[in-house]
């Protein structure tokens, strides 16, 4: 009997908790911090990562041609010999990213933070960089100077001038 009855008192409390934190989300809009994921060397053509939380994960060779990470939380993300040709970053936060042998060919980085990423040998050819932040970035001196010709803007964000970031004369 004092077995049913101790079933019951902890199943109510359980129960409480479940509607306690199901109430704190639908007030506060709580959600709880994203798993790092793994994409390593899928095809996401025209996948949508807008305003996702993806801090951390991979998408190493990757095929992410025309996908969409426009406001998304991608620091610490690696996107290591990915394919980004023609990817929509703006606003997206990739501090301490790693782009190494990264393809941002034609790629929006309107107002994106890059602080801290790795970038080497990384290629932008018409990449759009408009108050991109690239605060601490390893690049290629080559690249660095062609970026430099198209820079332009402030970050939004961090108040950084791109050109300033870039070291440009």
């Amino acid at each position: 009997m004092n077995t049913r009855l101790n079933n019951r008192i902890g199943a109510s409390i359980l129960s409480v908790l479940l509607w306690v934190i199901v109430g704190m989300i639908a007030i506060f809009g709580y959600t709880p911090p994203a798993f790092a994921l793994e994409y390593n060397k899928e095809i996401l053509i025209e996948a949508d990562f807008s305003g996702r939380d993806l801090t951390d994960s991979s998408f190493t060779k990757a095929n992410l041609r025309y996908s969409d990470f426009n406001h998304a939380n991608l620091r610490g993300v690696s996107f290591f010999a990915a394919n980004l040709e023609s990817a929509n970053l703006e606003s997206a936060d990739l501090s301490f990213a790693t782009l190494d042998s990264a393809r941002l060919i034609k790629a929006n980085l309107t107002n994106a933070i890059l602080e801290g990423a790795f970038a080497s040998n990384a290629r932008f050819d018409g990449a759009i960089i408009d108050g991109a932040d690239f605060t601490d970035i390893l690049l290629r001196q080559d690249e660095e100077k062609k970026l430099c010709q198209l820079a332009k803007g402030t970050n939004p964000v961090t108040g950084r001038d791109t050109r300033d970031t870039l070291f440009c004369p």
